[in-house]
């Protein structure tokens, strides 16, 4: 007999990190080199993750990332990042990537993406995860934005499963 996980508010989940661009995190153009931003983007989605499963957690898929500007080495990086959903073993975190100019404040939105992850129990098995219970507007709109794209994933998945015959 399962037992219901009460559910959280996405603010339980609320992460935010701050990085700067060092030499060698850029690429020849003086940019920071996307893979750097994917791994602060893992590490924030993770961090997210494990707040509101308050458990092990691991990466299951990053189905949507863009970069919408380059980041300058010795600007800062914030990440932030939130769990827009859950269901039974998996959460969509949601992540936004900003750059600051040190000197200026300006900010500039470089990058959004939208992982997967999923509780594990002590055996490294999928463990239920508690239910999101958005409360503002936006959380809502987020909320209701993230099913779309769970039942996007979960149709390519079964579409990959029959497509290995």
């Amino acid at each position: 007999m399962s037992k219901t996980l009460p559910g959280k508010s996405p603010q339980v989940s609320a992460t935010t990190m701050t990085e700067i661009v060092l030499p060698s995190d850029a690429n020849a153009l003086g940019t920071i080199f996307g893979g750097k931003i994917m791994a602060w983007i893992d590490i924030a989605g993770a961090i997210a993750a494990g707040r509101h499963a308050r458990r092990v957690v691991v990466t299951a898929s990053i189905d949507a990332l863009h970069f919408v500007a380059p980041v300058k080495v010795g600007h800062n990086v914030h990440i932030k990042a939130m769990v827009n959903f859950a269901g039974k073993t998996s959460m969509e975190v949601g992540v936004r990537v900003d750059s600051e100019n040190p000197i200026t404040g300006d900010l500039s939105h470089t990058a959004t993406a939208y992982l997967t992850f999923v509780g594990l129990d002590d055996h490294g098995r999928p463990s239920p995860v508690p239910p999101v219970l958005p409360e503002t507007p936006e959380e809502k709109r987020r909320f209701e934005d993230a099913k779309k794209r769970r039942e996007s994933r979960m149709r390519l998945a079964e579409e990959l499963r029959a497509s290995k015959v």
